[in-house]
């Protein structure tokens, strides 16, 4: 096969195979590749090459920025995971094999189809990967950004377990906000501490929000979390940052239309952060989001 590599070298911990030693892996396994850094700023026009596959070689962000730009055409992506979540990997059961494994697989891969989210806001429209929220992470992230004890932790389990530990202390406090929404025309407004509408089981530092999300049933499970299941959410961060992957029974709701009336809030997309009070957004703007089925195609380990 003719393989397009993209490659983030900053990606975890130093641990993986670097470019020239991915390189190597991949043409001994008797395939053709042509590698491109995704730090370089012209990494999109590797993606016009001519290729069989693109082999995305990082974590969450490289992924879902090179998945973005493959919506709607017919060359098929995979992962070799490198980051320091993994959701995107780990949800589509590409955890737990070597690099070497991994490149094995790829000539008698199964082929899936994968679902992706479009936001349209006061920003435009932006394509998500794993899901778009409000609440209790939304307002974590821009905190997570500004540690500088988050940004001195090369480890990927201790940055995942520092993560929690952050939500956890903010968990307490954190007061419910007002959100009106409607899902296929259904009214699911409600004073929610947390609230995922997720295209997958994971989110941000490996929050396992939807254990029952499928990535291409058309559907998002939108997770919403109320004032009633406060000690439920911090049971389970607690678990998961004690590295026990329980997953939770928190309230949620399937559909494939949401839309979210004029909010103040933080707002995530993805790892972006759409951020309250700042000056270069409107104070309240209505959020509608919509399940793109089907939007790319994922090549997966064999059974």
């Amino acid at each position: 096969m003719q393989i397009t590599l993209i490659h983030n070298p900053g990606a975890g911990d130093g641990s993986h195979p670097d470019q020239q030693e991915l390189q190597g892996m991949i043409k001994a396994a008797g395939h053709d590749v042509f590698y491109q850094s995704a730090r370089n700023e012209e990494w999109a026009d590797a993606l016009q090459r001519p290729a069989d596959l693109v082999v995305v070689a990082g974590g969450d962000g490289t992924v879902a920025r090179v998945a973005r730009r493959l919506i709607g055409g017919n060359l098929p992506f995979t992962a070799l995971p490198m980051g320091t979540a993994n959701n995107i990997s780990k949800s589509l059961g590409l955890l737990g094999k070597s690099t070497e494994e991994h490149i094995a697989g790829w000539q008698d891969a199964r082929r899936i189809k994968l679902d992706v989210g479009a936001a349209h806001g006061p920003w435009g429209e932006d394509n998500f990967i794993e899901g778009i929220g409000l609440g209790l992470f939304a307002w974590m992230m821009p905190k997570a950004d500004a540690s500088e004890k988050m940004a001195s932790i090369d480890d990927p389990d201790e940055a995942i377990s520092y993560a929690l530990k952050m939500l956890q202390r903010m968990l307490k406090e954190h007061q419910p906000e007002h959100i009106k929404a409607t899902l296929d025309g259904r009214d699911i407004s409600g004073n929610y501490l947390l609230f995922e509408a997720m295209n997958m089981p994971y989110v941000g530092p490996n929050l396992h929000l939807a254990p029952n999300a499928d990535t291409g049933d058309g559907l998002f499970d939108v997770v919403a979390v109320t004032e009633s299941h406060r000690a439920e959410l911090l049971a389970n961060l607690h678990e998961w940052h004690e590295g026990q992957p329980v997953p939770p029974l928190l309230p949620a709701f399937r559909g494939k239309r949401l839309r979210i009336e004029a909010t103040a809030n933080n707002v995530h997309i993805d790892d972006k952060i759409w951020q309250a009070g700042d000056s270069a957004r409107p104070g309240r703007a209505d959020i509608d989001v919509r399940v793109l089925p089907a939007a790319l195609e994922c090549l997966l380990p064999p059974h």
